[in-house]
């Protein structure tokens, strides 16, 4: 018997190729591995609408959506970190302050996802949910997760600097920054789904490419990088393997006899 129990997969750079799809050999890997007994999971700070063309698919046990700051189990909530109103007024106040009345912003919250872009985000991006869009002038809900667009380094310790309440990680395919509540992150979700689950971190190999997925791989039994990783997951997992593109989720699956 296996002594993991579960596989646990970042979207964007990992399970997703650059293509923003699901290659037809992972998900039959996965399938495969689901009827040995194991628990498929996905972790990605996306929100859960903007996810959902992926998760109808692969129909996992376990999402961690909005950075950790939503946490299903068997479809059913089990964690939600959500920013009060007036705290989230705060955050747009603030990242207009430091950042420019018009930066970009998006924010989650458990039913949708809002931005006030300039071009539709689906016309750039095919895979994307559906975005609401918003001049943030009245907006007046709590949320998950608040993203912003920002050019210079500088500015973004700013804005950190001004939010320290927050958790912030900056994407490394881009010039965005997560902000969600401090302990909010993608291992702390993986230990609320532990408690429910009733195993441990060891029992869990988790998959991941970007700065927010690092804690995630050093808590989890294996963490393996993908072979687009940047370099500091790269050095912080215990295995690289191929690229997001040349079906590395699924080689290593079916490879994995020795490890299992």
């Amino acid at each position: 018997m296996s002594r993991y129990k579960m596989l646990l997969f970042d979207l964007d750079g990992t399970l997703l190729t650059s293509e923003k799809k699901l290659s037809e050999r992972t998900l039959k890997v996965l399938k495969n591995y689901k009827e040995y007994g194991f628990k498929i999971g996905v972790s990605t700070s996306r929100s859960e609408t903007n996810s959902m063309t992926f998760l109808l698919v692969l129909e996992p046990d376990v999402l961690i959506s909005s950075g950790g700051a939503l946490v299903k189990n068997d479809f059913e909530y089990i964690y939600t970190a959500e920013f009060s109103v007036l705290e989230t007024r705060r955050m747009i106040e603030l990242s207009r302050e430091v950042c420019g009345d018009d930066c970009e912003i998006t924010m989650d919250t458990i039913t949708n996802h809002y931005w006030n872009y300039k071009v539709d985000p689906k016309n750039l991006d095919q895979s994307w949910g559906d975005s609401l869009y918003t001049d943030y002038f009245d907006f007046n809900l709590p949320v998950l997760k608040m993203c912003v667009e920002i050019f210079e380094p500088d500015m973004a310790k700013r804005l950190m600097k001004k939010l320290p309440e927050c958790d912030c990680i900056r994407f490394s395919d881009g010039n965005w920054y997560k902000f969600t509540k401090k302990d909010v992150t993608k291992e702390n979700a993986i230990l609320k789904v532990c408690d429910a689950c009733g195993f441990s971190t060891e029992e869990i190999i988790a998959f991941g490419d970007d700065y927010a997925d690092i804690g995630m791989l050093e808590l989890c039994g294996l963490g393996v990088a993908m072979g687009n990783a940047i370099e500091k997951v790269k050095n912080r997992a215990d295995i690289v393997i191929g690229t997001n593109d040349e079906d590395g989720i699924a080689d290593f699956l079916e490879n994995m006899d020795g490890i299992v």
